[in-house]
């Protein structure tokens, strides 16, 4: 019932406030930039004042198109958007997407925004598709480029950011799958006959949770100066259940209870540019807020500890030495 109401309240009494703090001469990667609430975080970025938005997706053929319209709504030189190919089911393309942004002479935001949601098991380098792209990808890529960040604040006497879009849902994870002997829960979430698909994509939201919580533990902003925080935009209209059929009444509601793509961006854009004070924190419709769910006190604190060990591991066997980030 709290969650019903909290629903309500968020869809239909609140709304984001529009972004007001400069991006004033800063460089920002938006992942999942080509459509919806990355496509409209990029328009943002760019109208308070970013010099360069790299827009990455998997398909570049469809940033290209983003950027076609975003430049001609914006008005923004052409030399001001870049489109770079990210497929965040490849470790190897993850990696490389992180080498290239290095060589960029700034890096003040990354806006970690891909995602996907199914109800299909699919595997995906060594896991089922929504863990390697919701969770262990955007970990490797945040992680990979946080030393970038680092150089940038330290470079021009700033805070830079990592900001992950997670979801209100991660609050009704059921997460089963934590029940598994110690050092178990990401084979189990790897086995087809013990997915749970239904939950699967709160799961992932749920981890994304950990790992903000996680990365800012490892790397405290008062040294590093880079701030790690995680926003909920609520529900809009996106692309990210494409491949989830839905009925005629479930698109009924969809058109009811929605928010555009754009009001949702609001929360990440906001997330990218917000205070040392978010630093590790959960921000739904730009406010901070305690976890809740199975974040929770010290059950919340053990669960999380038990998933970074085990993902701290596949990490470093993909790249050795980059969690080292503190």
């Amino acid at each position: 019932m709290v969650l019903l109401f909290d629903f309500i309240n968020r869809q239909f009494l609140t709304e984001p406030p529009i972004p007001t703090t400069s991006y004033k001469g800063r460089t920002v990667i938006v992942t999942g930039a080509n459509v919806g609430l990355g496509k409209e975080a990029v328009r943002w970025c760019l109208k308070l004042g970013a010099s360069k938005v790299i827009i990455a997706c998997r398909t570049t053929s469809k940033g290209s198109l983003a950027a076609t319209e975003i430049q001609n709504d914006t008005g923004c030189s052409p030399d001001m958007l870049e489109v770079w190919k990210l497929n965040m089911s490849s470790y190897a393309a993850v990696r490389e997407f992180a080498e290239r942004a290095k060589g960029l002479e700034r890096l003040d935001a990354v806006i970690a925004n891909a995602g996907m949601s199914t109800l299909k098991f699919n595997t995906t380098e060594d896991n089922e598709e929504t863990i390697t792209t919701n969770v262990i990808s955007t970990a490797l890529l945040c992680f990979a480029l946080h030393p970038k960040l680092v150089e940038t604040a330290k470079q021009y006497n700033i805070n830079t950011h990592i900001t992950i879009t997670a979801s209100e849902l991660y609050e009704v994870a059921s997460f089963k799958e934590r029940k598994a002997p110690e050092g178990k829960i990401f084979e189990t979430l790897r086995d087809k006959k013990k997915a749970k698909m239904r939950d699967r994509y709160n799961v992932s939201k749920l981890l994304q949770v950990f790992l903000v919580r996680q990365m800012a533990a490892l790397s405290p902003v008062s040294a590093s100066h880079v701030i790690v925080n995680c926003v909920a935009p609520g529900m809009c209209h996106t692309e990210l259940h494409r491949n989830i059929a839905t009925g005629k009444w479930v698109d009924v509601l969809m058109k009811i209870l929605a928010r555009t793509s754009e009001v949702g961006s609001r929360t990440l854009v906001y997330g990218g540019s917000a205070g040392p004070e978010t630093h590790g924190k959960y921000l739904p419709d730009c406010k901070i807020t305690e976890p809740a769910g199975l974040c929770r006190g010290l059950p919340g604190k053990e669960l999380q500890e038990r998933v970074w060990a085990e993902l701290r591991a596949k990490l470093e066997k993909i790249q050795p030495g980059v969690t080292s980030i503190a």
